[in-house]
């Protein structure tokens, strides 16, 4: 928008608008100590022209019409600052590790890392800061993200972004909100508290918005219905903004800490073995500040062009302000993991790998900015859009990476310290973000303006009322007429009126006359029709009664004729069947040839179809051979992996020897072969055989197939799943039971396949068999499929109705650690569903759990001496307990001293912090402590 001069009319106090505007505003790069040139280690100084405040610069007259403003925006390279903050020790890392030296080595005093190859040789690595494990949040803060945080302020942009391995405290740096101990606030409070404490209410505004990058999709974690929201990019300034995203205007602290909590309870976490509430996505804060330059007079000045082309200067009330706006980012990345060492399986897997996809592509970012390549790969992933700005953009960028000592991740340790050492090398050119608000200028030319147009319609008013004293004299004269007017009306409207009223007079005399005259002639005319109508029913008698006679006679005729016809019908019946009879032996003996012909063609194909049979038993035994082989095998080790049927716990993972890998290789190719020569449908039709064993080594078949992803969708589609529901149903054979059981439990691992064994009636079915079966491997593949139905947030109302958490619990006489660990799984998993639902507002009510009777198990192997399962049943009730309408029950169930225990004795630091966290944060439990005298 072009600023428009206003130049004063000599002639009566108008105003005349011309667009010959020219704006010039100066403005060096504001550098604080920590975020100067000498301390990015560039060496580079801003170079800044300034102009004196009595010499104001005109535009020559060549100039284009159409450029009618400018700014001067002061620019300088400016490298990203890069610190290393290392994680202390946790529980596991210190009994673990504790025969082992930690792998990293800090010396911050030089601002230099060494990392241990071996016991004699290590690297060394210089950082713009290095923070030690015990560097406070504030000092973080400080050295981190506070000179960002002012560059923002001062008109530019800004960005803050954690890196590094899961579990090393990325979100704990960032997102940390601090409500029981405020030292512990991190980087996206602490950076609001100073945001909020520089700007004007009612002159500057600061909006955020909240979102996540999950699977390559951009969702809105302030309104979890926004999804794939689209990111787009200014052709002309290349800055990229999310415009779907939801934008919150911030007014104090206290909101913006409520907005945090409702954007962390809508980001998606999951258990891993590296961290028990891992982030399964980037999470993205977005403050976007809009500040108004309060400078003082003679700071800048506003210049117009005369029609000669002279400047000259406008008024000093009437000055064109100047506004910044910049934003900030404040990154969180999900963290960098290894499969083999996370544990992550099935949707977890497919998250951890876009997760890797994701920063795989930052990497190649950052390598080809720091090498100075010609081509950087920006469109390769979302994530790199979104940072766009940040890495070789106009954004000042600090970046913390976050890192563990312990020596097993030496590895992560290492890529992370190098991602950190590539992004050193990028360099961003930092640019003011600042223009005049031309709206609120012209919105005083309006205003003054409008005080204008108001002096000169009272000047008029003024002689409009010298005019008015001529005029009330002829107003007068008006109504004297006006009253004459109205007697004269008034006199004719009598007269009227009385002429009217003889009227009405002399038409109702003549009314009644004619109605008189009217109902005379009616009786006259009524008498003679009736006299008609006597006549006319007496001539219409003598026609009736001439009818009735013809029609009788018609009647003898019609009874004659079809006497006649029926003799006749009987001769030509009788004739007909001495003739059918002949055609029917003919007939009979042609169909007999041709049923003796088919006969003969369905005993050739039936000695085919028993050769087929017969060796596709042969090709099954031998492939059920090999996979009980391989399952005898695996239950003689005792691990606690996925074997080829049914769905393990996810324990801890023991490496397969190579002889078991060769094994399973080989069962893989026959399976292939055999699917590939013989065909699925084929397969799953040996399933209905009448042969028992042709039905055991086929379910086994399938059971195999199913335990590969890729095979599952093609065996739900050719009605695999069906057969198998049906087999649970209708066999009594144990072994086809518990196979049956474990491919059920395979194919429960989809979301999608989950929804079709809900809709199969596939939870009743295992829930009978649980019932019926004593078998512990039965029972631990039937606990097993349950188990992974119980993690879907959609089906647990309908589980529960149709007695899959009863079936679960029902489980637990058989007393076999395999089958206890599944069904602990299974209450783990619907306990946190259900959290997860209370926290996001559409769980109310007490636990189903708890209704169901489940406490009183899961109080009692709290403390199991299996670790599965103690894991399991210690993250259930913390679960459990963070929903406020539970404590009651918890508290009466004895739960609370296992929580406390939990919070102090567990191993697991997450699930200790967890319990924690439950605890202060529940009144009644609170108050139960202090009623017990017990301080926490």
């Amino acid at each position: 928008m072009a600023f428009t001069s206003v130049h004063k009319n000599g002639g009566g106090g108008g105003v005349t608008i011309t667009p010959r505007a020219l704006l010039r505003v100066d403005r060096p790069l504001s550098v604080n100590s920590s975020g100067s040139a000498a301390a990015s280690g560039n060496g580079h100084k801003p170079v800044v022209a300034a102009t004196p405040a009595g010499s104001p610069s005109v535009r020559p007259k060549s100039a284009s019409p159409s450029s009618t403003a400018y700014h001067r925006r002061s620019s300088m390279p400016n490298r990203v600052r890069v610190a290393v903050r290392l994680r202390p020790r946790n529980a596991e890392e210190l009994v673990s590790d504790v025969d082992f030296a930690d792998c990293v080595e800090l010396q911050p005093e030089l601002k230099r890392l060494k990392l241990r190859k071996n016991n004699w040789d290590c690297e060394t690595y210089q950082f713009d800061e290095v923070l030690t494990e015990t560097s406070s949040q504030k000092r973080v803060y400080e050295v981190v993200a506070k000179p960002v945080v002012e560059s923002v302020l001062e008109g530019y942009n800004g960005t803050v972004m954690a890196y590094g391995q899961t579990g090393t405290g990325k979100t704990f740096t960032l997102g940390r909100l601090g409500m029981d101990d405020c030292s512990d606030r991190g980087i996206m409070v602490r950076a609001m508290e100073d945001i909020l404490a520089d700007i004007l209410p009612g002159e500057d505004t600061v909006t955020v918005s909240y979102l996540q990058l999950y699977m390559e999709s951009v969702q809105d974690l302030l309104a979890p219905e926004k999804d794939n929201i689209a990111i787009t990019e200014d052709p002309k300034t290349g800055d990229v903004s999310v415009p779907g995203a939801t934008q919150v205007q911030i007014q104090d602290q206290s909101s913006f800490v409520r907005l945090l909590d409702v954007g962390e309870a809508n980001r998606f976490a999951a258990n891993t073995k590296l961290n028990t509430e891992s982030s399964r996505s980037h999470a993205i804060l977005l403050v976007q500040v809009k500040k108004t330059v309060r400078v003082k007079a003679g700071d800048r000045e506003l210049i117009v062009l005369n029609e000669n082309g002279t400047g000259s200067q406008l008024t000093k009330g009437i000055r064109a302000p100047t506004i910044r706006r910049s934003k900030l980012l404040i990154v969180d990345l999900a963290g960098s993991e290894r499969v083999d060492k996370s544990g992550s399986e099935g949707h977890t897997l497919e998250e951890a790998k876009s997760i890797n996809l994701s920063l795989t592509a930052l990497g190649k970012c950052i390598n080809a900015l720091a090498e100075n390549s010609p081509h950087v790969p920006i469109r390769d992933s979302k994530l790199t859009r979104m940072l766009r700005d940040s890495f070789g953009g106009t954004a000042r960028t600090s970046l913390v990476v976050t890192i563990g000592p312990s020596p097993r991740h030496r590895g992560e340790t290492s890529s992370t310290i190098m991602f950190g050492q590539r992004a050193m090398k990028v360099e961003n050119m930092v640019k003011l973000k600042e223009e005049f608000d031309y709206k609120s200028l012209c919105r005083r030319l309006e205003t003054e303006l409008d005080r204008l147009v108001a002096e000169n319609e009272r000047q008029i008013k003024a002689r409009e009322d010298n005019e008015d004293d001529s005029a009330r004299s002829l107003e007068e004269a008006q109504q004297c007429v006006f009253e004459a007017e109205s007697k004269l009306a008034s006199a004719l409207e009598a007269e009227m009126t009385k002429l009217q009223k003889e009227m009405t007079e002399v038409v109702g005399k003549h009314q009644k006359e004619l109605m008189e005259q009217m109902q005379k002639h009616q009786m006259e005319l009524a008498d003679a029709l009736a006299a008609q109508q006597q006549e006319r029913g007496h001539r219409e008698r003598l026609e009736k009664h001439s009818k009735i006679m013809g029609l009788r006679l018609s009647l003898e005729k019609e009874s004659q004729k079809r006497e006649h016809l029926e003799q006749e019908l009987r001769a030509i019946k009788s004739e007909a069947s001495r003739k059918s009879l002949n055609g029917n032996l003919q007939k009979q003996s042609d169909e007999l040839l041709i049923l003796r012909q088919r006969l003969d063609d369905e005993l050739k194909d039936r000695e085919r179809l028993e050769e087929e049979i017969r060796s596709l038993k042969e090709q099954v035994s031998l492939l059920s051979d090999e996979g009980d082989e391989h399952t005898r095998r695996m239950m003689e080790k005792g691990g606690s992996e996925r074997s080829s049927i049914g769905s393990e716990s996810p324990g801890v993972s023991i490496s397969k020897p190579n002889h078991m890998r060769d094994t399973i290789n080989g069962q893989r190719a026959t399976i292939a072969k055999l699917f590939e020569q013989v065909g699925l449908h084929k397969i799953l039709s040996l399933l209905e055989s009448e042969d028992v064993d042709v039905r055991v080594h086929a379910v086994k078949v399938v059971a195999n197939l199913a335990a590969e992803e890729a095979n599952q969708e093609k065996i739900v589609e050719a009605g695999g799943l069906g057969s198998l529901l049906n087999l649970l149903q209708s066999s009594e054979d144990e072994t086809i039971r518990r196979v049956a059981a474990g491919a059920v439990a395979n194919l429960a691992m989809n979301e999608t396949n989950q929804e079709l064994i809900m809709a199969q009636g596939g939870i009743g079915l295992l829930a009978r068999t649980a019932d019926d079966a004593e078998d512990p491997q039965t029972l631990r593949m039937v606990a097993g499929a349950i188990a992974n139905l119980c993690g879907n947030d959609k089906l647990q109302i309908k589980l529960r109705e149709e007695g899959g958490i009863r079936a679960l619990l029902g489980m637990v006489r058989s007393r076999h650690p395999d089958v206890l660990a599944q069904v602990a799984r299974g209450i783990a998993n619907f306990a946190k569903c259900e959290s997860r639902g209370a926290a996001q507002g559409y769980k109310t009510g007490r636990s189903l759990l708890i209704d169901d009777g489940a406490l009183p198990w899961i109080v009692a192997n709290a403390n199991n001496d299996a670790s599965p399962i103690r894991r399991h049943i210690e993250l259930a009730l913390c679960h459990l307990a963070q929903h406020e309408v539970n404590a009651k029950d918890l508290v009466a169930g004895g739960a609370l001293w296992e929580l406390v225990r939990i919070s102090r004795e567990c191993s697991r630091e997450d699930i200790r912090n967890l319990a924690q966290r439950t605890l202060n944060a529940s009144g009644t439990f609170q108050s139960e402590l202090r009623r017990l005298h017990l301080v926490y």
